[in-house]
């Protein structure tokens, strides 16, 4: 299996590269990001491989690390990720940016990429957020929170004041993390109306 490549880029296609190592041209799948990201032909490149085996195929996928190419693998775990729409997670998303929307159980986000409508993002969720590498720069106390939203679990209090900010027009992830901040200063016994006053004094920052 080959699982690193490096050489000159020849030449490029609509969603590959080809990469010519001692005279031989490996054609390599990429994510528009990394396509983006890679040198101009005649120059030197690197890239790490996936490499796809089947009777009548062999594919090359490539990724800028070792962490993209193991994105790729894990988002194909999920039922109705293939290969192609796993590219299309990662050309619209970074790793960390991928992480953090799994960690906040952000649908929306996810579905910008092409081929992943309502259904699979909240597949991708569900089947992810325990298997997921670490969730990067989510808070840990908005995953918690959205956790707990999720499970219907949250105090009263907060759930009401995360509706509220919701209801005013914020997007469910900036109300969790407003009022994720504004439990963390207010207390436990904090009424919904504290949290909510001091849930957009954070959104107003």
């Amino acid at each position: 299996m080959i699982g690193k490549l490096r050489g000159v880029v020849d030449s490029y296609g609509d969603d590959f590269v080809i990469v010519d190592v001692g005279g031989v041209g490996y054609q390599v799948h990429c994510s528009a990001r990394t396509l983006q990201a890679l040198p101009r032909p005649g120059e030197m490149a690197t890239l790490s491989i996936d490499t796809y085996v089947r009777e009548d195929v062999i594919r090359l996928y490539g990724f800028a690390n070792e962490l993209e190419r193991e994105w790729f693998r894990l988002l194909q775990i999920v039922q109705g990720v293939g290969a192609k729409v796993a590219l299309a997670v990662l050309g619209t998303l970074k790793p960390g940016e991928l992480a953090t929307a799994i960690a906040l159980q952000d649908r929306a986000t996810l579905a910008r990429a092409p081929g992943v409508g309502r259904k699979v993002a909240e597949r991708i969720v569900a089947e992810l957020r325990d298997k997921a590498p670490a969730y990067a720069s989510a808070d840990p106390a908005v995953v918690h929170l959205q956790a707990e939203l999720a499970d219907r679990r949250a105090p009263a209090p907060v759930a009401d004041a995360v509706s509220a900010l919701v209801n005013l027009g914020y997007a469910q992830i900036q109300a969790s993390a407003a009022v994720a901040a504004a439990a963390r200063s207010a207390g436990e016994e904090a009424s919904t109306e504290q949290l909510i006053r001091l849930g957009l004094k954070e959104l107003a920052r």
